[in-house]
């Protein structure tokens, strides 16, 4: 048999012993779709702290997995179900580099244990962060929505998200070990029994049974426009009047493209107002603070073909873009009241 050119041997070795070019990039992906919430480093913002050792040491790679997929319904956390499973392993291998601990491996066998014992259990030792029914805490996790006394938010415990990425395994394990660093103390320490731990596990469980409501506002209109038979002057003027009667205050009014296109050379034909309500900003900013995308409120006036027409994003489309459902009662209200302040600059 004739000997192989040392040279080839190594090319052969580069290319076949290295990852495929096409091996999907967890970093890449994480930063991508994760770090504006988690945070690039994994210690959280609006999302959990993820590289919270506590955290590590009590979730295994399936429930990562599960999550990614799965999202949480109506509590921000968004499914991702357009990325592939190779996709989703390499954020999974990228979240365990956040923690260089051993990481657990739970069956996904259920625990047998009375969930009306549990409830009762539950009502005493934990109904006092996750809600008497498991719904978790209201906010996100960055300090502007909750006390900051808390580093991190109770989650719900009855998200079917949640719920489907748990196992009973996993549930009863962070019962046991509690997370450091956060509110959620070891049930050990409490002096809690085995068939304690199992009762309460069986009433988490239970909660799949009755999934609570997390309604999503549909709306075609991703724009609220109303025509004004007025000239463009006017319907601005009147937008400011309207907007004032409907206890916001007027903060300014400029061209659409002021400090994009050159000075002196702005479209006088488009112009944009912008005013406030000091407190459901507030408001809104403690359900989600990503709501300051879009603020302050504003409505764009311009003149088209001698037309003028108001315009106003749909804050009914928050509702889906943020999978808040704490945000679901506001989004209306402020639906209302756009549509509300352009019809009254029309009359």
């Amino acid at each position: 048999m004739p000997r192989l050119p040392g040279s080839f041997i190594l090319l052969f070795l580069a290319v076949f012993s290295a990852p495929p070019l096409w091996a999907a990039d967890g970093a890449e992906l994480y930063s991508r779709h994760c770090a504006a919430c988690h945070g690039e480093d994994g210690r959280g913002g609006i999302g959990v702290p993820l590289a919270l050792p506590s955290f590590q040491a009590t979730v295994d790679d399936e429930y990562l997995r599960r999550t990614i997929r799965l999202g949480r319904p109506g509590r921000v956390m968004p499914a991702f179900t357009q990325l592939s499973d190779a996709e989703v392993d390499a954020i999974v291998a990228h979240l365990r580099r956040f923690h260089r601990g051993k990481k657990p491996v739970f069956d996904r066998k259920p625990i047998r244990g009375n969930a009306t014992r549990g409830e009762q259990l539950f009502a005493r030792y934990c109904a006092g962060c996750h809600g008497p029914r498991g719904e978790g805490s209201h906010g996100t996790g960055v300090t502007f929505s909750r006390p900051r006394d808390l580093p991190i938010m109770p989650p719900a415990l009855n998200n079917p998200g949640y719920l489907a990425a748990a196992s009973d395994a996993m549930i009863r394990a962070t019962l046991v070990r509690g997370r450091e660093g956060t509110p959620m103390v070891a049930f050990k320490s409490r002096g809690l029994s085995d068939r304690d731990l199992n009762d309460i596990v069986a009433f988490v469980r239970s909660l799949e049974k009755h999934p609570p409501a997390t309604p999503v506002l549909e709306t075609d209109q991703p724009i609220l426009v109303v025509d004004s038979p007025y000239d463009l002057a006017t319907t601005v003027e009147n937008v400011k009047r309207a907007a004032t009667s409907n206890n916001f205050v007027f903060i300014r009014e400029q061209t659409l493209d002021a400090g994009i296109a050159a000075e002196g050379q702005e479209n006088p034909r488009q112009h944009i107002v912008y005013f406030c309500n000091f407190g459901m900003l507030n408001q809104a900013l403690a359900i989600d603070p990503r709501v300051g995308l879009f603020l302050p409120c504003r409505i764009t006036v311009v003149e088209q073909n001698g037309k003028v027409r108001m315009m106003s994003i749909n804050p009914k489309r928050l509702s889906k873009i943020f999978n808040n459902s704490e945000l679901n009662e506001m989004c209306d209200q402020m639906s209302r009241l756009y549509r509300t302040i352009m019809e009254e600059a029309a009359l």
